[in-house]
């Protein structure tokens, strides 16, 4: 019986890392014209945005969103959501994206999102969440790289012994800017208000704080000029109270599930030199293209269902340029 393609890989990456350790495992020769596309000396790049595509249109739509980024001056694509909410949540569906994003030609970051798992439920109809996103975690993050044919070497917060469930948030670096995802699904965080049902949020809270304060704490000691992270939902930071006012219980309700962490990022944000970027998948206003708004050092940035291109350039006046692909 045929080894499944997921498992098959896994087991490569591991024979590799273990080879290397011998010296006799060498990574696959990259092109150099495709290396100094990725960034140039000055540190400039290009990435990629692909939201909930497959919402509207299905797999073709996903299809097509990839092949659109797929571009050589691409550095890397972020993909948030893996399934649409109408979808199953089954085995084979996970093993058909984990395919579809093997072979796309850059380097994959996927990010789950809430239709990937919090939505999920099993043939009694309750919630499936948590073995689901357990499932999720195995078929997508069990390497400490990107997807894609092209890889990009990736540190997951599941490195770190306290927190080795959590793959799926990963960071890395590209020029003088530190990327990174943060499992934070759109609806309100999987934020359950019967009392009682919340450990998986708490969890998950936990270790966000702990990957948020790493986060901040490398980009200051290597004195990076940028912070991007990348989510689902919208932690909407440049609403969040300031002075006095941030003090005042009733400024935030108490079934906000985003609060906390958007405290934290304003925080920590505040005590850093250069720019926070936050990028998630909310809906843009009725009639408004996708851009960047900026409050001091932090930016908010929803790509809403649909592909964007950033340009990052660190001797522009804008260090982050919004385009279509």
């Amino acid at each position: 019986m045929p080894m499944p393609r997921v498992r098959l890989l896994r087991l490569s990456a591991l024979l590799c890392a273990a080879l290397l350790a011998g010296g006799t495992c060498a990574a696959a020769p990259r092109d150099k014209d495709d290396k100094k596309a990725d960034t140039r000396e000055d540190g400039t790049h290009r990435f990629a945005l692909i939201g909930h595509s497959f919402n509207d249109g299905g797999e073709k739509r996903l299809k097509k969103a990839i092949d659109e980024t797929d571009d050589k001056s691409t550095a890397f694509v972020v993909v948030t959501g893996i399934k649409a909410t109408g979808e199953p949540c089954s085995d084979k569906l996970y093993q058909q994206r984990r395919e579809l994003f093997d072979d796309a030609k850059r380097p994959m970051v996927v990010l789950p999102a809430g239709s990937d798992w919090t939505e999920c439920r099993n043939s009694a109809g309750r919630t499936n969440a948590i073995e689901r996103l357990n499932r999720v975690r195995e078929v997508f993050y069990g390497e400490p790289s990107s997807l894609g044919a092209r890889k990009l070497a990736l540190t997951r917060l599941s490195m770190s012994p306290r927190f080795r469930s959590y793959a799926e948030n990963a960071h890395w670096s590209m020029g003088k800017v530190l990327y990174a995802t943060v499992n934070l699904p759109a609806n309100n965080n999987h934020y359950i208000m019967e009392a009682g049902r919340n450990s998986e949020y708490e969890d998950r809270l936990v270790a966000n704080r702990f990957w948020l304060n790493r986060l901040f704490a490398i980009a200051k000691r290597d004195k990076l000029e940028a912070v991007v992270l990348f989510s689902e939902g919208d932690l909407k930071a440049l609403s969040q109270p300031t002075g006095l006012r941030a003090l005042l219980r009733r400024a935030v309700p108490d079934n906000d599930g985003f609060a906390e962490t958007r405290r934290q990022v304003v925080a920590l944000a505040q005590k850093f030199q250069g720019k926070v970027l936050l990028v998630d998948t909310a809906a843009p206003a009725k009639g408004a293209k996708p851009a960047i708004e900026w409050r001091g050092n932090v930016g908010h940035l929803s790509t809403g269902a649909t592909a964007l291109e950033v340009e990052v350039d660190p001797g522009a006046r804008n260090l982050f340029k919004v385009e279509a692909p």
